[in-house]
């Protein structure tokens, strides 16, 4: 957790710092005596925290708020001597409102509201992203995606392992498992767990079978797992690839280019 300090007290700020210094993951990358040097250090540190306090010289705390850029937002705790301004920090969505002198145990529980934030958003983000590529590889509206997800979450439409039978056996994988697949010939190549599994089945009988959401044809003989993909690179004979979470890329068709054009 990166954490920005902004007081023009010395003494305050070195307090504020002597007690986080005994919370495992908060790392101070900054500390600010005005709102200007705040503002500064926000666009360098990219910070998820500022300890704030709101009568600070050159702008107050609440002034540095308004300025901030949305798209570098991070979480605020106001720290100030006076309670008349909790009302109003409040009403900028401040994550919590200290008094000074700072109490050890109402610090611990400000750092976790911070920490429930700071994973909710992740959450958030991450499930929104996911959605975003499907609907860009799919063309589906963002309503259909929804209740596809919705539904897909409230019951099981599609079978969560593959039966693939060679000599004699039947190996059961788990589709989540699956990184990616492509066709050889008339057999299917299943990539799971750094293994190799070989089916008899051609590309759209498989197809049919993984769970769209999830599973997108990226190439007419590559289907990929949404979820295992990482980054999309650029070649200069002007063909792209898609980095997996294993470690392996995956050759995207040309084709496919635009229904990614997110990524860059």
């Amino acid at each position: 957790m990166r954490v920005i300090i902004v007081d023009d007290e010395a003494l305050a700020r070195r307090g504020l710092r002597l007690r986080l210094a005994s919370i495992a993951d908060v790392e101070i990358v900054a500390e600010c005596a005005n709102g200007v040097e705040a503002l500064r250090a926000v666009v360098e540190y990219q910070p998820d925290l500022i300890f704030l306090d709101i009568q600070v010289p050159e702008m107050s705390g609440f002034d540095v708020v308004s300025n901030l850029q949305q798209d570098n937002m991070p979480l605020i705790i106001f720290v100030t001597a006076f309670d008349q301004y909790a009302v109003e920090a409040f009403d900028i969505h401040a994550v919590d409102y200290l008094l000074k002198p700072i109490d050890e145990e109402r610090l611990v529980e400000s750092i976790a509201r911070v920490r429930n934030h700071l994973s909710q958003n992740g959450a958030v983000t991450d499930k929104q992203r996911l959605l975003e590529l499907v609907i860009s590889i799919t063309g589906k509206t963002e309503g259909s995606i929804s209740q596809l997800l919705k539904d897909h979450t409230g019951s099981q439409s599609f079978p969560d392992r593959l039966a693939i039978k060679d000599a004699g056996e039947t190996t059961l994988v788990k589709t989540q498992e699956i990184d990616w697949i492509d066709a050889a010939g008339d057999y299917m190549c299943v990539h799971a767990n750094n293994q190799t599994h070989i089916m008899r089945i051609t590309m759209k009988e498989l197809e049919a079978q993984l769970d769209p959401v999830i599973f997108q044809r990226v190439h007419r003989s590559t289907i990929v797992n949404l979820e295992r993909v990482t980054k999309v690179c650029s070649h200069m004979n002007g063909e792209f690839y898609l980095e997996l979470s294993n470690g392996n890329s995956v050759k995207m068709s040309r084709s496919y280019k635009g229904k990614v054009k997110h990524f860059f």
